[in-house]
């Protein structure tokens, strides 16, 4: 191999282009195991973000089993997940377009089994017994009222809107049944609680005509998180809480919570979708979980009896949409070399084998940056904690005098955390000599409740002051240039990006895609499950409004003095594109360099194979002017006014 070439940081060519990182992967979800099968959805840019079921056979084929126009995904909650399930090679799922339930049996045609309405379906689970489903509804027939949510019961043949079983609550989630069908557990809250801050689980028994009685609740409240409730072979209640500071696994028997192994990890994550899960039962007797510390994944099995946990060595950092049955394990899982990947391991022999790779390109590990666990110092004398990336690429080195740029990113949720899996999109910056920093900032998840809380009355301080503080103290070791520092993020980390840029002079350049730029508006212009979340992380409206105005960056653009690329789906429903309209219109008007990129068709988070490749390719460009650096790549030119 040719000794690396010495290139300004930015300017290097790198195997991992645009194209790879908008259509090089797909987003793998939900994992179903019916019998022998094992089914998944699959999120394809290519197909225009249209979700796909996927079925795997014992001999290892693999079939579509929605096809198009059929995108099996829910909008409950406008996030959706758990739109599917399968009972005998039937399938039942959520139809995007017009959000009705759709049954498909093995060799025909899907057909809706609910009425045209402006309903919507999620976390769908199969009773057997009574030969029927059970899922979440959402009802939003009554124009400018909040949409109703209520758990129901639906024939297997379809029928009318379908039998209420719960209601009353503002929200609900996770109906599990009990393996004789008698029982039914679910999780519910209420505002201003989101599902992180405190839920409530609770158990009904189904009589024979199918109704709902003598529910009681069993575990959570305002001040306590639940999560996963299931039914383990033998009809015993397992669920995760939150009760001592940390996600944890409890049983509940005969009237009583018992932990099974306490430590100082979480076995839980915010429950931002449905038919999320942590853990499944191989038996009676056995339950595989995944759990974090430190933000880093593992597998382990717990022995119900004992309480004993012990750790399954995997090649690993992230597990997610973890099941089992007998003998075997199914999961989502990667590691900082391996993407995303559906993965099916032998409990006997330990044997990990991988059934579909998010992403099937190969490139040489010598361009791939690995990230490395940083800590640092933040306000109050407290610590934050990131993952850093340092440029990578096997061709180039930078010049021995010069220091990389940072592109510091703020992730979404707020509530959620950064992973560390094989992430192309993270890799395109790095392998073109561009530093990342992936920072988990104070309110994300996998660090406790105490941790996560930090944020509660503080977004748009806390995590502001961590993104700041990360990439100071990077500057302070050396590893990146003070004077060409940028930050990114999308949603909730585009409104992190946006009081950077307004609050603090660090960064010199930043991105946001749909970030919020009114927090006042948005109070007022959201979907109802976020409808209240500015309560805990700000403070009650309009009680505290003046708190709205002072950390809402559009009122204080005259405090903004750098550059600024903003992305917008122009069907968001959840960050409305005048959050990012009257920004763009306020920096205009005061003179900074401004590019505006809106998207048709597309919602919040961008599917679009050709709309990810475009906003991708504007945000280097526009780095490339700021920092004045060359890009090797051919990219369309963006317009940036004042500059």
């Amino acid at each position: 191999m040719s000794r690396p070439q010495v290139a300004s940081y930015g300017s290097w060519k790198s195997p991992i282009t645009s194209e790879l990182v908008a259509s090089g992967t797909v987003g793998l979800g939900q994992i179903i195991l019916d019998d022998e099968d094992i089914y998944w959805n699959e999120l394809r840019p290519t197909e225009g973000g249209r979700i796909v079921i996927v079925r795997r056979t014992p001999d290892g084929q693999t079939t579509d089993m929605t096809q198009s126009p059929f995108n099996a995904r829910t909008r409950v909650h406008e996030y959706g997940g758990g739109a599917f399930a399968i009972i005998d090679g039937t399938i039942y799922f959520s139809n995007f377009a017009d959000q009705r339930i759709y049954r498909q049996e093995p060799g025909t045609m899907a057909h809706p089994i609910t009425p045209e309405a402006e309903l919507r379906y999620a976390d769908i689970v199969i009773n057997r017994r009574r030969s029927r489903i059970i899922c979440v509804r959402e009802d939003h027939t009554v124009a400018g009222r909040e949409p109703a949510n209520t758990l129901v019961s639906l024939k297997f043949e379809g029928g009318k809107g379908g039998r209420v079983l719960v209601s009353g609550n503002d929200f609900y989630s996770s109906p599990r049944l009990s393996p004789d069908g008698s029982r039914l557990a679910w999780l519910t809250w209420n505002h201003p609680n989101m599902p992180w801050d405190g839920t409530e689980l609770w158990v009904g028994e189904l009589g024979e005509d199918g109704s709902l009685s003598h529910a009681e609740r069993v575990a959570g409240g305002t001040d306590e998180s639940v999560f996963q409730p299931e039914w383990s072979p033998d009809g015993v209640l397992y669920f995760v809480s939150d009760r001592t500071g940390w996600w944890n696994l409890y049983r509940w028997d005969k009237g009583n919570i018992k932990p099974l192994c306490k430590m100082k990890a979480e076995f839980g994550k915010p429950q931002w979708v449905f038919g999320m899960s942590t853990y499944s039962f191989e038996s009676a007797g056995c339950i595989i979980c995944a759990y974090t510390k430190e933000g880093t994944w593992g597998l382990a099995t717990i022995d119900t009896a004992k309480g004993e946990l012990e750790r399954i060595k995997t090649p690993y950092t992230e597990i997610r949409s973890l099941r089992a049955s007998s003998g075997l394990a199914v999961f989502i899982a990667g590691s900082p070399t391996e993407p995303p990947s559906i993965v099916r391991l032998d409990l006997a022999t330990r044997q990990i084998d991988v059934l579909r790779r998010s992403s099937n390109v190969m490139i040489d590990a010598e361009y791939l940056s690995i990230p490395k666990a940083i800590e640092f110092p933040t306000e109050n004398g407290l610590t934050a904690h990131a993952f850093f990336y340092a440029p990578r690429n096997r061709d180039y080195t930078g010049p021995s005098e010069e220091r990389p740029p940072l592109l510091a990113k703020s992730h979404g949720g707020p509530t959620a955390a950064t992973s560390t899996t094989l992430s192309w999109a993270v890799q395109y910056w790095t392998s073109r000599g561009i530093a990342v920093l992936d920072v988990n900032y104070g309110g994300s998840s996998g660090y406790g409740r105490k941790y996560r809380q930090r944020l509660n009355g503080q977004w748009g301080v806390v995590d502001v002051d961590d993104c700041v503080n990360g990439a100071r103290y990077l500057v302070k070791i050396g590893e990146v240039d003070g004077n060409r520092l940028a930050i990114r993020g999308g949603s909730a980390g585009g409104y992190t990006t946006l009081c950077a840029l307004t609050f603090r002079n660090i960064f010199r350049a930043g991105a946001s895609y749909y970030g919020v730029s009114d927090l006042e508006a948005l109070a007022k212009d959201t979907h109802k499950f976020e409808s209240r979340y500015l309560d805990q992380m700000i403070g009650p409206y309009p009680e505290r409004r003046d708190l709205y105005r002072e950390r809402s960056p559009i009122h204080f653009v005259n405090q903004i003095s750098c550059p600024m690329i903003l992305f917008q789906g122009l069907e968001d429903k959840v960050v409305p594109p005048s959050q990012a309209e009257l920004m763009v219109k306020a920096l205009r008007e005061k003179g900074l360099p401004v590019a505006y990129m809106p998207f048709d068709g597309e919602e919040h988070g961008f599917r679009r194979a050709e709309n990810i490749k475009r906003s991708v390719e504007a945000e280097l460009y526009f780095y490339s002017k700021i920092f004045g650096f060359k890009i090797v790549d051919s990219v369309e030119p963006v317009q940036i006014e004042n500059l």
